[in-house]
């Protein structure tokens, strides 16, 4: 089900320029309306139900009604972002809670170096139909045909 925004709840993110869901969605989905100064999801249909909006949202006014096989019926998901982690809390039909926290991230921002330990690119490579690193990072030998 796609994400939905309470206006109730939503301050717009004190209608700045560009709000966090806004940044966030990977589909840019999400709008201000300049008027109201709520956001809202402007094309329901094309959402990918990532969660990234309803994460982000510092007043937690985003919502995705979750599907039955990851929340039953006529239960509710709800995070709490932190600084250095996410709580999932559950809620059941039944009355029951449940919590989940989750780190963030485990590395400081900006220090992750993606391509160290890596061979160096060479432009000839494009022509070959090995991967980036193969064969030496597979840490495999590839068979030869005896002629």
């Amino acid at each position: 089900m796609p994400s939905y925004v309470n206006p109730e709840k939503c301050d717009g993110c004190k209608a700045l320029d560009k709000t966090a869901c806004q940044y966030i969605c990977p589909n840019d989905l999400m709008v201000l309306d300049k008027a109201t100064e709520k956001a809202y999801n402007r094309e329901p249909e094309m959402c990918w139900e990532c969660y990234n909006c309803v994460k982000i949202c510092p007043q937690q006014a985003i919502e995705v009604r979750g599907y039955a096989d990851f929340v039953p019926l006529g239960a509710s998901v709800t995070p709490l972002r932190g600084s250095d982690s996410i709580m999932w809390t559950v809620k059941f039909r039944n009355g029951t809670i449940k919590r989940f926290k989750f780190p963030i991230r485990t590395t400081p921002e900006g220090s992750i170096q993606a391509h160290e330990g890596f061979p160096e690119a060479k432009p000839e490579d494009l022509d070959s139909e090995l991967l980036f690193s193969e064969p030496d990072t597979l840490e495999v030998e590839f068979p030869t045909l005896n002629k």
